[in-house]
């Protein structure tokens, strides 16, 4: 039986995590006038930042691997709570950029690692719900913590916001190390394990999955602020409630994910939930013309945003077992990696053909997501158990 409090801690911190990740986004026109530079620059808060995730990830997996998960976890949550807390206090872009990159060491470690100590915690047949079920807290962040960031942005600054958020991981670290028992240890992990991964006939093509799903996400999300209100008009107010609208059936897509996964099967969840995306994304510019237009691509695109993450994991999770310590923090790597390549790429096409064009380069991004997907799926029912 699982610990039910240690699981609700887990996703906590992921909810903390996720709000810190992503507030950048909902703040972004207020931080961007604050420190007098352009929305593309102050959108490389979050490319820069997903760099040192992405690479963060698997470093921390491999050298983390022996400490109590407990402890790590609860450092993690501590360290990123003090770096936000610092960044409320930045003075200027600069000084703010490297703060973020410290502090965002923490996300790197924490929500790899808590999918991973969520399964150790689970009994073998209900390791997908378990694992699925810590990362609702990225569903319910984009719910509650990113818009209610970006509502506090509007009334008091961007500042109070990651203030918030210092405060919401704060009490994150102290869930975690009230209810999750101590002595729990991952297997070690060795240069093997990697190359392993690395060898392997599906994992390579899922984590490609990833990486360019969320290089079509972050096309656009990095830059919600701004496309908000070339699109409907949205000021800080409106800008929270799509969000909230875009967060809330994001929670309810994981949510189905983590019910149903088990009887869907993780390939067939993640075309789902890929179509979702792919659907939302490619007919958000008609809600230039029409709030109702804009409300139904928001849904598409939230049922889809994180049940595909989810999915995802579990894919990874199922497809080699003994390697899904290294492969799960390697898809951390590629969710990261995504943001960066797809803020990055986002921030030249906002600059360059203006803000109406991001959701034309998420659509292809996510559209070849799916092709990928869908031979990923093909290849593993030819191969059978590799």
């Amino acid at each position: 039986m699982m610990p039910r409090a240690a699981l609700w801690a887990l996703m906590f911190g992921n909810l903390a995590i996720g709000t810190g990740v992503m507030i950048v986004a909902g703040v972004l026109n207020e931080l961007a006038a604050d420190l007098r530079i352009a929305p593309p620059l102050a959108g490389q808060l979050i490319s820069a930042a997903a760099i040192v995730m992405a690479v963060g990830a698997p470093v921390a997996a491999a050298t983390t691997s022996r400490l109590d998960r407990r402890k790590l976890l609860v450092l993690s949550l501590a360290w990123y709570a003090a770096g936000l807390f610092a960044s409320a206090l930045a003075n200027g872009f600069s000084q703010l950029l490297f703060v973020r990159l410290l502090t965002v060491v923490s996300a790197a470690i924490f929500t790899p690692q808590a999918a991973a100590t969520a399964a150790l915690l689970a009994p073998p047949d209900g390791r997908g719900r378990a694992m699925a079920f810590t990362f609702l807290g990225w569903s319910i962040a984009s719910v509650l913590g990113v818009p209610a960031g970006a509502a506090l942005a509007g009334a008091f600054g961007w500042r109070a916001a990651f203030a918030a958020g210092a405060a919401l991981a704060a009490g994150a670290a102290l869930a975690v190390a009230l209810t999750l028992p101590p002595g729990l240890r991952v297997a070690p992990l060795s240069l093997r394990s990697w190359a392993d991964v690395a060898r392997h006939p599906l994992l390579p093509r899922v984590l490609a999955v990833t990486v360019i799903m969320a290089s079509g996400q972050f096309a656009v999300f990095a830059f919600i602020a701004p496309y908000l209100l070339w699109l409907i008009g949205a000021d800080a107010n409106g800008r929270a409630l799509a969000l909230a609208w875009i967060g809330a059936f994001g929670l309810i897509g994981n949510l189905a994910v983590a019910r149903f996964i088990d009887r869907l099967g993780s390939d067939r969840a993640a075309h789902l939930t890929l179509a979702a995306m792919l659907a939302g994304i490619t007919l958000m510019p008609a809600g230039h013309a029409s709030v109702a237009l804009a409300a139904v691509a928001m849904t598409a695109w939230g049922l889809g945003i994180f049940g595909s993450n989810s999915a995802q994991q579990v894919r990874l999770a199922e497809i080699a077992p003994p390697l899904a310590s290294a492969s799960i923090a390697l898809n951390t790597s590629a969710i990261y990696l995504g943001q960066a390549i797809g803020t990055a790429g986002g921030g030249l096409v906002y600059a360059h053909a203006g803000v109406g064009w991001l959701s034309w380069f998420g659509t292809a991004l996510v559209a070849a997501a799916i092709a990928i997907s869908v031979c990923v799926a093909r290849r593993r029912k030819k191969l059978g158990p590799v």
